[in-house]
């Protein structure tokens, strides 16, 4: 390989590092060709983009966006496929779905939401993760819920109870 289709292949995953907010590192060897499409077609369906990486290379994207933690830098041996993902916890569900029936892809680390998970003990905790969307909607939820009750509880009873609060508000003046 030249040097200068290095640096195409560089350039192209740091481009994607840069497109994708979140990514995994897993390892997919031993897989069987009809296991490595089912893989590829799941990842297809879930909207998760995998690549076979040459560790290097990788390295070398990580460094260009300024993403070369020294705990992915580390895991990066043997051989390495990468899932991009715009959703953090999708290629977590993806890994354990697509488990079910095989051993591989096995975790290696993951960057999501702007922290690195390693190891494969770390797929359950990658896999309840919440987005920042569903944290949001979470919150909002939280704020709307007490307002509701005072809403509720003023339209109870016809009204009856705002006119009552406005009649005493007139007899203090």
């Amino acid at each position: 390989m030249t040097r200068e289709e290095k640096t195409v292949i560089i350039n192209s995953l740091a481009e994607k590092l840069r497109e994708y907010p979140h990514f995994y590192l897993t390892d997919t060897s031993e897989l069987n060709a009809e296991q490595t499409a089912a893989l590829r077609r799941l990842c297809f369906e879930k909207q998760v983009s995998m690549v076979v990486v040459k560790n290097t290379l990788f390295t070398k994207a990580l460094e260009q966006v300024e993403k070369a933690d020294e705990e992915l830098v580390k895991v990066l041996t043997g051989s390495t496929a990468v899932m991009f993902a715009a959703e953090g916890k999708t290629p977590a569900a993806l890994i354990k779905e697509f488990r079910k029936s095989n051993d591989k892809p096995v975790l290696k680390a993951a960057y999501v939401e702007e922290c690195v998970y390693v190891g494969e003990a770390t797929l359950e905790q990658l896999a309840n993760i919440k987005s920042k969307n569903e944290l949001i909607g979470d919150i909002i939820s939280l704020l709307q819920s007490p307002a509701k009750n005072v809403i509720s509880a003023l339209q109870a009873a016809g009204g009856q109870k705002i006119a009552g609060i406005v009649k005493a508000l007139e007899e203090r003046n």
